[in-house]
């Protein structure tokens, strides 16, 4: 009788000694992403000024990164089942390195802009790497939880983080720092990747890449997210505008259709099929165009309105932070093994859109401690809740093989969801303010009254977006209790959650 040591299946889940190591240096990679997508908006109008970039074209340094990002990830995902996880978070750490140092040496609006998509294309190969990982690595119900904890906060927190950072770096140093920032950051998380993470033998999809799929899906998303951007300055019933949206569910619908015909898809619709993997990127998508819209709008209010300096304004930031790491790691991780997923999301996103709720009484004196740091505190720990079990529950049950693809799908749900949040809500703004100003332009008939008048506009725009972010939100709970049904985690191996929660989906963690 052999022993049990020597049984495969024993050395297939053997847990990994360095898998909380490994944990580190995932975290590392994913913050350095999340902070890119916030820390360069601080800097933007230095860099604008140090490059002569025209008002028209300063919106694609964010723009380029968005739609590389945005596009590619399905394709990131793919490429990290095929080449290997830890092969693919490492070229993707390098390879994002290296086009940040391109992007802090600019010398011109070209060279800035190449940089920026780059980043936006080693990112999408990157992060859907770093979430897989974090997925195979972890199958013990509690420790995944926890490690799922923390990377939910830095997921949820790490925008807000970017703010504080790109606003020391500016005003103390100088905006390339945004950019050289960077460098460090994924150094070590490289080096420390090659040296203590680990991915299973038989994890690999090793099926030949799907081209038209490729093709298909990026174009599609590259489309959709381009026409939210374009919206934003030109306006929705523009001929373009409506062009791309056209093109875009055109491309996508015919993305669909090649997935379900052609044998190795790029997106197996068996990812997309269960429900509560789909709730979970339906309800997050939704979330997070409420949550960018949010971040676009305090700046906007507490520099311009309130006059606060880019340090002070990022500090503001703070009680949403500290909301989002307790809701993460203290309330989402300790009770994702004793509650459904459900039961942590849908109160999540309630909480959160109460916290959104008070943001809609929002004047210009307004009470920093009395109104906005409440709310911060509301939203953070209801984000930070749900964002854990999401995190979580998007890879929960799938096949090793498809967890870089479903992994990539979390990314892309967040990425498309803060590019329509940013152009939607900032049009219902400013919509809100124009008719605001309209209205009452005939009182404000000295330099001061006019001034006061175009604060006060500005504040009526981002209260009438805010109450949209808060149906938004409540439409996130609403999916999220209805399309997820899976149970609590069991105590031990991660269970599936393909057709219930008794089939248990033993994924193998080590390979040495």
């Amino acid at each position: 009788m052999p022993k049990i040591a020597d049984s495969p299946a024993r050395t297939a889940l053997t847990p990994d000694p360095g898998r909380w190591k490994a944990l580190v240096f995932i975290a590392l990679a994913q913050l350095m992403v999340v902070l890119d997508a916030t820390i360069v908006n601080i800097a933007l109008p230095s860099a604008q000024q140090d490059l002569g970039i025209s008002d028209g074209n300063r919106q694609w340094v964010i723009t380029a990164y968005a739609l590389a990002f945005g596009g590619l990830l399905l394709f990131g995902g793919r490429i990290a089942d095929l080449w290997g996880r830890k092969r693919t978070f490492i070229v993707g750490l390098a390879g994002f390195a290296a086009a940040s140092a391109l992007g802090g040496a600019a010398t011109g609006e070209a060279m800035m802009l190449g940089a920026r998509a780059l980043q936006g294309a080693f990112g999408a190969l990157l992060a859907p790497a770093a979430l897989s990982l974090l997925a195979v690595t972890f199958t013990d119900a509690k420790e995944r939880a926890k490690a799922f904890g923390i990377y939910g906060a830095i997921a949820g927190g790490g925008g807000a983080v970017g703010l504080i950072l790109g606003g020391f770096l500016t005003e103390y140093l100088n905006w390339r720092w945004t950019f050289f920032v960077n460098i460090p950051f994924a150094v070590v998380a490289a080096v420390g990747a090659y040296l203590v993470v680990r991915e299973p033998a038989d994890g690999r999809n090793r099926s030949p890449l799907d081209v038209p799929g490729v093709i298909l899906s990026t174009l599609g998303l590259v489309a959709l997210v381009y026409g939210f951007t374009r919206a934003e300055s030109e306006g929705w019933s523009d001929a373009g505008t409506i062009g791309l949206f056209v093109g875009s569910a055109v491309l996508l619908l015919a993305f669909v259709v090649t997935e379900s015909r052609v044998k190795s898809p790029l997106l197996p619709l068996r990812v997309l099929a269960d429900r509560n993997r789909g709730g979970v990127y339906l309800s997050l998508g939704l979330a997070v165009i409420a949550m960018f819209g949010l971040f676009l709008f305090l700046t906007y209010y507490l520099q311009v309105v309130k006059g606060y300096s880019p340090v002070r304004t990022g500090f503001a930031f703070l009680p949403m932070i500290v909301g989002m790491i307790t809701g993460s790691t203290q309330i989402g991780a300790r009770l994702m093994t004793r509650v459904p997923p459900r039961l942590l999301m849908a109160p999540g996103f309630l909480a959160a859109a109460v916290g959104m709720l008070l943001l809609t009484r929002l004047e210009i004196g307004t009470s920093y401690a009395g109104l906005i740091l409440p709310a911060q505190l509301l939203l953070g720990l209801g984000m930070g809740t749900a964002f854990m079990p999401a995190m979580s529950l998007a890879t929960h049950g799938v096949d090793p093989r498809d967890a870089g693809v479903a992994s990539a799908m979390v990314n892309t749900s967040q990425q498309v969801g803060g590019a329509i949040g940013t152009a939607l809500l900032n049009t219902i703004a400013a919509s809100a303010t124009t008719a605001y100003l309209t209205g009452h332009a005939a009182g404000a008939t000295t330099p001061a009254a006019q001034k006061l008048l175009q604060l006060q506009g500005m504040v009526e725009g981002y209260a009438a977006a805010i109450w949209w972010a808060v149906g938004i939100l409540a439409v996130s709970a609403a999916i999220a209790f209805a399309f997820i049904t899976t149970g609590k985690p069991g105590s031990g191996v991660v269970a599936g959650s393909g057709t219930g929660a008794d089939d248990e989906v033993r994924i193998p963690v080590v390979a040495h």
